[in-house]
């Protein structure tokens, strides 16, 4: 019996998510490793677990605004219930926390903009969007006895900023780990980490730990900063980006529905 193969059908040309795609998969880990490996040596601000807030201008205007922003905090705290968890918004995040007791409230996120929790604290919006290269800021809320196991962020392109707003007493029980460095937050002051170090969080306390959670670009030599804001721009069309914006865009749309 004769066999006869079909012709192979056009290869269609790769778009830049094809490319992106490709880039992170293959070789994988090696060239995740070289990439973090030329962002810490080219960062601005060095590479290092805790970062001085000082280099990053943008952190004293919230740390004297910190008192407004809680206030606006406060009036949402009522509804945390009904807020999303970490592991609604991001299924990956199933893998660090067991419970329900990280929520959040969204400002924006990797071009998201979340307009009507905006309009409930305008005065933080406006304070978030002052902040130069900003992908991300939302109210990270940890309720008592919460624990968020050691993780590592997955790319070194951005900078991680806690501004404290609630912090339970004892305060030596809420606590941060990032790389060999422990950090015990204070009300109205930030903390500016690489999310790209291991870090792990407990709050053993009885009371609600909040911060607002800030990812800014890494500060990088002109060369640097540009591959950084591509390789940014085109996360923001993969699934890992995607699927988190839309589970928001659903929350949102059925909770101000309802409120």
């Amino acid at each position: 019996m004769q066999r006869t193969v079909a012709p192979a059908k056009p290869k269609r040309p790769l778009t830049l998510r094809d490319r992106f795609k490709k880039a992170v998969n293959w070789p994988g880990k090696a060239a995740t490793v070289k990439l973090e490996e030329v962002m810490g040596r080219g960062s601005l601000v060095g590479d290092k677990p805790i970062h001085d807030s000082k280099d990053f201008p943008w952190v004293a205007e919230l740390e004297k605004n910190w008192q407004t922003i809680r206030r606006e905090l406060e009036s949402v705290l009522p509804q945390t219930g009904d807020l999303p968890t970490m592991q609604y918004i991001s299924k990956t995040q199933r893998k660090i926390i067991k419970t329900d007791g990280w929520k959040t409230y969204f400002f924006q996120a990797y071009g998201l903009r979340a307009d009507n929790n905006c309009a409930r604290c305008p005065e933080t919006a406006k304070l978030v969007d002052a902040i130069p290269n900003c992908e991300i800021a939302f109210f990270s809320i940890l309720a008592p006895g919460s624990h968020i196991s050691a993780h590592r962020g997955v790319y070194k392109g951005l900078i991680r900023a806690h501004l404290a707003l609630i912090v339970p007493e004892p305060s030596e029980k809420v606590r941060m780990s990032v790389g060999d460095e422990m950090v015990h937050w204070k009300e109205g002051q930030c903390v500016v980490f690489d999310d790209t170090y291991r870090h792990e969080v407990w709050n053993d306390t009885d009371g609600v730990r909040v911060v607002l959670l800030i990812d800014v670009h890494r500060p990088l030599p002109t060369g640097l900063r540009k591959l950084n804001e591509a390789i940014l721009r085109v996360a923001k069309h993969m699934p890992f980006v995607t699927e988190p914006v839309k589970k928001h865009r659903e929350w949102e749309k059925d909770f101000y529905k309802s409120h």
